[in-house]
């Protein structure tokens, strides 16, 4: 890439980053970056230190990192089962955890679809509430980083129609994902490692847990073709992107391109993961199971998928954490930094149209973290989110 020199520090009110290993798009490389306001104004090579820069001593400087797909959130807003902790406080709190693990750009996935009528386990609507909530936040001023909107449509549910249409273009919805959790398929093909999953988190007995599956295959049933196809339309209302969740089979990807997916959220196996690579859908894959070494549920190992070649992109799913870490522990595994950490900003940039962020350049968003890694793991020094210190 073309770089640009840079001045004394002294001489402006920017903000110089030098001596720094700069994580490009292809290549680390020593050098300096001039922030001025929220933009990325300069940068140069070497280990020169202007007067007035910060001297990173060889930290890494990365992009801020992006999040497609995150849980968090309702992690703070339910702390405990039957606790609903105040919606503003929780935001905000979301919102700071993200930041100090480097996130810089999320799209806060919330459900739309609820179960009213189940026979044990049952959720309510919340979606419309949160994100009128987040959007309000954020236009205020009040979050550290960029916060955009990801609706998770269960399309085995009962309300899922009426709650997409409390959505509209001006929500600037960033991408609608199909979820079909029916037990049996998908995430779940094992029904004893989803029995204990469910018994487990929810408490339900055996006639309890029987009662619970037969329900939801009694949605699928009846609405699940009709909900998928309404989440598509959503989307293409919204001008949002559509995302697949959990493909197993060549068959279910090739079902999913038909709709014009473009991501594909954790594909459970290698066979779906390329037929998703021959459509041209991104494979997303969990920085809890690339941590790990392997899926919680028995699906295919990211590892695996990485070594493949059919790895795009990393979430970090219900661990905000592992993104920066996994994203380290792929440039270790490959002998490359900038390829592993494309994963976590160029390529979900890319994925979602994010035209100003994911890579350091001169007239990019100044989106940027600073770190060193210490006995395999990242440590974060700092973190900005449109040239303001956030972390």
């Amino acid at each position: 890439m073309q770089m640009t020199t840079t001045c004394d520090a002294e001489m402006t009110q920017d903000k110089v980053l030098a001596n720094a290993m700069l994580v490009l798009p292809d290549e680390t490389v020593r050098g300096s970056v001039v922030i001025r306001g929220d933009r990325i104004v300069a940068m140069d090579t070497g280990a020169g230190v202007p007067n007035g820069a910060e001297d990173c001593d060889g930290d890494f400087v990365a992009p801020g990192l992006i999040e497609l797909h995150t849980d968090n959130l309702e992690r703070h807003i339910h702390p405990r089962p039957k606790v609903d902790w105040p919606h503003q406080a929780a935001i905000v709190a979301h919102d700071a955890e993200l930041a100090s693990v480097g996130i810089t750009t999320v799209f806060d996935a919330i459900r739309v679809g609820s179960i009213i009528n189940g026979p044990n386990k049952k959720y309510g609507k919340y979606a419309r509430a949160i994100a009128t909530e987040i959007l309000s936040m954020r236009d205020s001023g009040a979050l550290r980083i960029s916060h955009h909107i990801h609706l998770r449509a269960e399309t085995c549910s009962e309300t899922l129609i009426e709650e997409l249409a409390e959505f509209g273009p001006e929500d600037r919805i960033g991408i609608v994902s199909l979820m079909d959790h029916t037990p049996g398929q998908r995430q779940f093909v094992n029904l004893d490692k989803y029995e204990g999953f469910i018994r487990g988190k929810y408490g339900l007995d055996k006639a309890d847990f029987e009662a619970h599956v037969a329900h939801l295959f009694g949605l699928r049933e009846k609405l699940g073709v009709a909900h998928e196809a309404a989440a598509v339309v959503a989307a293409e209302r919204y001008g949002a992107v559509l995302a697949s969740h959990d493909d197993t089979t060549a068959a279910q990807v090739a079902h999913s391109a038909g709709h014009g997916i473009r991501l594909a959220e954790f594909p459970t196996t290698v066979e779906a993961a390329k037929a998703n690579r021959a459509h041209e859908i991104a494979n997303i894959m969990g920085g809890p199971n690339l941590v790990r070494g392997g899926s919680h549920s028995g699906n295919v190992a990211a590892i695996e998928l990485a070594d493949l070649g059919l790895l795009d992109v990393i979430s970090s799913d219900y661990v905000p954490s592992s993104l920066l870490l996994g994203a380290v522990l792929l440039g270790q595994h490959w002998g490359d930094m900038a390829k592993g950490l494309h994963t976590v900003t160029a390529a979900p940039a890319q994925s979602t149209g994010l035209v100003d962020r994911g890579r350091l350049g001169v007239g990019m968003q100044a989106d940027m973290i600073r770190f060193r890694v210490t006995e395999g793991v990242p440590a974060l020094r700092a973190v900005w989110s449109k040239g303001v210190r956030a972390a």
